[in-house]
């Protein structure tokens, strides 16, 4: 962390400067990307800063996770080649046979494939259940069984709220481990470590980058011992990021919280308009006040987000026709870029959830709300209402 930062620097702050000193050989206010494979040695094992071979280390890579872990107030970070393989490793250094995973019954469609597609066949168990309901949290978690408490809040694409604090305390009393995706909040609008959880996961694809140009993903961790163990899975398989991608990342976190405060402004509004509207059966944002986890959401986060989901009163078709007829916002999987786009979950984004308790309704759309300006986005996004 640059000399002139303090534990009690603002996020805003940190965003800018954490990992990020400016370079000491030419004063470059940006530090150079390390684009080497190898490092050369001073004598057999004299590595130079520690650095051997760039699937083990390398500077960029390093000035990122210092980052992250200044930003989610972790002690360790890693930086993967996306979030799928950062999910990976973190739960390879958990799990094993007959260990039992709890999952939320609204996460990202990638999430549940691959603990029910590669982890359950190994002979990890896994529950889903309502992550807002903590009852039926406690009635789901195996007393010596369960490992892994698992949790989207807002989830992915129903934009479910859970309580963090409440299901850390639950994975306390049962010895599990309590992983918060902070995919959908950022670390600006949200703290999973401080609320209580012990690990938080990204896709840096998202809101981290937040320009549609780089593949990432993030584990940061409270504990050094676990840490060590996912250290260790990403040296020995690999998937690492790669310098470019670090950068970038890097380049993206600077404008993390104007972009958030933009993202959120633009939804709210967004989501107020199109309550109501004819066509729409409900909109999934937990700005709304009569959203499920709404007050919650209010305690936890800064403010709401840029994503919202709707459900259409035509069902399918309807959802179908109005994925594909918004200009502004853009059919494509992915969110948290600086422009808008608009998805179809159970056909994208989720379609491997289908006949699972995690099933996306047909008539759900979601959008990702960027940063165009905001009458225009409703022009869109109305007009193609008004079209169905």
């Amino acid at each position: 962390m640059s000399d002139f930062l303090t534990p009690d620097s603002a996020l805003e702050t940190r965003a800018i400067h954490a990992g990020q000193g400016f370079d000491p050989a030419t004063g470059a206010v940006n530090p150079p990307v390390h684009f080497s494979s190898t490092f050369v040695q001073d004598g057999i094992g004299g590595f130079r800063g520690g650095y051997e071979y760039a699937r083990g280390g390398n500077p960029t890579r390093d000035h990122l996770q210092e980052l992250l872990a200044s930003l989610e107030g972790g002690e360790v970070a890693y930086s993967f080649a996306s979030g799928l393989a950062a999910e990976d490793a973190l739960l390879r250094a958990v799990l094993k046979p007959g260990d039992h995973v709890v999952m939320g019954n609204d996460v990202y469609g990638g999430t549940h494939r691959l603990v029910n597609r590669v982890f359950v066949p190994w002979g990890v168990h896994l529950d889903t259940v309502e992550m807002g309901d903590l009852d039926a949290v406690r009635a789901a978690v195996k007393p010596g069984e369960t490992r892994v408490l698992w949790v989207e809040t807002p989830s992915n694409p129903l934009m479910k709220v859970t309580d963090i604090a409440g299901l850390a305390q639950i994975g306390r009393d049962a010895g599990a481990i309590v992983v918060v995706d902070n995919t959908f909040a950022s670390p600006y609008l949200q703290q999973p470590l401080s609320l209580g959880a012990d690990v938080v996961v990204h896709s840096t694809t998202k809101y981290l980058g937040g320009h549609s140009d780089l593949l990432g993903g993030a584990v940061i961790l409270k504990d050094r011992e676990l840490a060590e163990k996912v250290g260790f899975i990403q040296f020995g398989v690999g998937a690492v990021s790669s310098p470019f991608d670090a950068w970038l990342t890097m380049r993206g976190i600077k404008t993390l919280p104007v972009r958030m405060d933009r993202h959120s402004t633009n939804a709210q509004a967004l989501a107020e308009r199109l309550v109501g509207h004819a066509k729409i059966d409900r909109v999934y944002y937990p700005g709304l006040p009569e959203h499920p986890g709404h007050d919650i959401a209010a305690k936890q986060m800064r403010s709401f987000g840029g994503m919202i989901s709707l459900g259409l009163t035509g069902g399918g078709d309807a959802a179908r026709k109005l994925a594909e007829s918004t200009r502004l916002f853009q059919l494509a999987e992915s969110l948290g870029g600086v422009e808008s786009l608009i998805g179809y979950p159970t056909e994208m984004t989720h379609a491997s959830v289908k006949g699972t308790a995690l099933e996306v309704p047909d008539n759900i759309v979601r959008l990702s709300v960027g940063l165009e300006n905001l009458d225009d986005l409703t022009a869109d996004l109305l007009g193609a209402l008004d079209r169905l």
